[in-house]
């Protein structure tokens, strides 16, 4: 359980940039140990650590609390674990050029990264592995098929439903203006 020091935290919300430094050094471990157990292939856990570091960096003046900080930061970590799809989520500038791109230009690369995570979250898990084997694996459709143990065309319908589901997820509501939490 990670334990920050209240005053270090309060500076570091404030902007004092070297109890940022410190409750960033202090906290890595914790995220390192955090992610080495949550992310299914290890060949990750170091890319995790630095987005997870990145994104507390810009975000730390929106935790409530230095308590916060702890359950906060592990619900960043698992996001991005579930995500073997960080080359995914570096791309993420792809998903500017959709229909769009006005919406997702005014977003912060940290939202956008994590409204793809949680698009691709959403998806029924033979759709995120479609999603996953095309975008982030590169397979041809006959590469998919044989690990799906789908037909080609199966294959082809069940990438183009996949991504069909994640611009539908991305795409703001009426009632909230988009899914950013």
């Amino acid at each position: 359980m990670i334990s920050v020091d209240h005053q270090l935290f309060a500076q570091a919300q404030a902007g004092d940039a070297q109890a940022l430094d410190t409750l960033l050094r202090q906290v890595k471990p914790d995220i390192h140990r955090y992610a080495r157990s949550h992310c299914h292939r290890s060949s990750v856990v170091e890319d995790v650590v630095q987005e997870a570091l990145i994104i507390v960096y810009r975000r730390v003046g929106e935790v409530r609390s230095a308590p916060a900080l702890a359950a906060w930061m592990f619900r960043v970590v698992t996001r991005l674990c579930m995500l073997p799809a960080l080359g995914l989520m570096r791309g993420v500038e792809a998903w500017r050029d959709l229909e769009d791109s006005p919406r997702f230009a005014r977003l912060p690369q940290d939202d956008l990264r994590m409204d793809l995570a949680r698009a691709l979250e959403s998806l029924p898990e033979g759709h995120r592995q479609a999603v996953l084997l095309r975008d982030v694996e590169q397979l041809t459709l006959a590469e998919m098929a044989g690990r799906l143990g789908l037909t080609v065309e199966a294959t082809k319908s069940r990438l183009h439903r996949a991504r069909a589901l994640v611009r539908e997820y991305l795409q703001p509501t009426a009632a909230d203006g988009g899914r950013s939490a």
